[in-house]
């Protein structure tokens, strides 16, 4: 018989890994104070994520569905990383077509709560008919959200921006001063999809319906990092706003890494370097530097004169015919001071080691959290407009430096990149970076205030759960 003091939660993320991850970091922190956890998506999504450690796996229940097709969507693409950017519209397309069959699952589960993302802005209406109480997730930060805006601005159609340059100055409903903000070459890139047609609907459609629709709000941030940005959302959403803190990244598959005959290899090259030499180069799964800009990573890299690990990734899925190629010569002429690899990379198991001083990353969340709980310092080099507002945050508060760009088209040089490169890790000037990362990692990555912030929003759910 169910313990009646124990939660049973659905959990339903976007089909892209910078949210499936963080969800499953929730999941398993919950799981561990006994609830159960039904963690749903599509059959190659659930094969591809880490394996749990065996003492969770009765408590988180993989549900896989079969994603429907849709015209244009490649088969077997079943996250943003097999997609490039201008197809992952018919990715969201074949995502709402899953609303019959998700409903049916809540009628069959009868969950305590739903945990929802911003994708999904059908799903809380849906719960909600059942009489089951619904949260949404953000992988998004405070301040992320806040720019979007309140919900009613979009729904109702009355946001005053309507073009991209009108994001890049602060929204009128923030009361306090910051530089932090869109860039125009950022918001420009995602613009369509973001504000007027994401696949269905625009994504800020998608997040205002979410947010309009679900209980209370979740965040994947602390107030540490950015109290004033979560106080101003709660006068904006007008509803509870709880961080469950950053989620900072867990190895559960025992150790097998360890034995990988790819990582034995990086293990050996790295071994030979100094401690806090090397700088680690890695985009996520979400981002591709265009041929242009590749080349200017890597040239600004071969300038630097650092030892760099390079996990380069030329494609996003067989549908991306834009495949890009390295400088003629680079690897012969940086060979022995730097490595490129193109296949998998244990990305937790390189920023652990002694030798990696830094990252150089298009700061999505996810691998900004994973850097600095290893203490790894930070140069930024963001694409997407929500990860230039972290790269904004993150500058604003010294954690790291961005390599300087042309505002207009966010074009940048080897030489901006190797200066920022440089200052990071080896000259003073960049020292007050390198001491704020070891700052915010002792008070992000602190394993009893991570378990706070699960406490709080348990205890939450706890006394809002589904009523019979």
């Amino acid at each position: 018989m169910a313990d009646p003091g124990k939660l049973h939660i659905l959990m339903f993320p976007w089909l892209a890994f910078g949210h499936l991850i963080p969800y499953l970091e929730l999941a398993k922190l919950i799981a561990q104070k006994g609830h159960r956890i039904s963690f749903v998506s599509t059959h190659r999504n659930i094969q591809r994520l880490p394996k749990l450690p065996p003492y969770l796996s009765d408590l988180i229940d993989f549900v896989k569905i079969q994603l429907p097709k849709a015209d244009n969507l490649p088969e077997d693409a079943e996250a943003t990383i097999d997609l490039p950017y201008n197809m992952v519209r018919y990715l969201k397309i074949a995502f709402d077509e899953l609303q019959p069959r998700i409903t049916c699952l809540l009628q069959d589960s009868s969950p305590d709560w739903v945990i929802a993302d911003f994708a999904s802005y059908w799903l809380c209406p849906e719960a909600a008919k059942l009489n089951i109480p619904c949260a949404y997730l953000s992988v998004f930060t405070a301040c992320s959200l806040n720019f979007v805006g309140p919900t009613w601005i979009t729904l109702e159609n009355q946001d005053y921006r309507v073009k991209p340059e009108d994001f890049t100055v602060k929204p009128k409903w923030i009361p306090f001063e910051t530089p932090v903000s869109f860039r125009l070459f950022q918001i420009s890139r995602q613009f369509k999809e973001a504000v007027i047609d994401g696949g269905n609907v625009s994504d800020f459609y998608r997040l205002a319906a979410t947010v309009d629709g679900c209980d209370v709000v979740a965040i994947r941030s602390c107030y540490e990092f950015e109290s004033e940005w979560l106080q101003l959302l709660e006068n904006i959403y007008q509803k509870p706003i709880i961080p469950v803190g950053h989620l900072p990244p867990t190895t559960s598959d025992g150790g097998s890494e360890d034995q990988n005959e790819n990582w034995l290899e990086i293990k050996e090259w790295l071994d030979k370097k100094e401690k806090g030499s090397v700088v680690y180069v890695a985009f996520g799964s979400e981002t591709k530097p265009n041929q242009d800009e590749l080349t200017e990573i890597a040239l600004g890299l071969e300038k630097s004169e650092l030892p760099f690990f390079w996990a380069l990734r030329k494609q996003r899925g067989a549908a991306d015919n834009e495949v890009t190629q390295l400088p003629e010569g680079f690897e012969e002429r940086i060979k022995g001071r730097g490595v490129v690899s193109t296949s998998w990379v244990p990305q937790l198991k390189v920023l652990s080691h002694d030798s990696v001083g830094g990252i150089l990353t298009h700061s999505g969340l996810s691998s900004v959290v994973e850097a600095v709980h290893f203490g790894k310092w930070l140069i930024l080099l963001p694409f997407s407009a929500d990860s230039g507002l972290i790269s904004s945050q993150l500058e604003e508060k010294k954690l790291g430096h961005e390599i300087a760009r042309n505002e207009l088209d966010g074009s940048f040089t080897k030489d901006s990149v190797a200066y920022s490169l440089r200052l990071v890790m080896v000259e003073e000037g960049g020292k007050v970076y390198r001491e704020k990362v070891k700052e915010m990692r002792e008070i992000l990555c602190y394993k009893d205030k991570q378990d706070g912030y699960t406490e709080r929003f348990l205890d939450y759910l706890q006394n809002h759960r589904r009523r019979a």
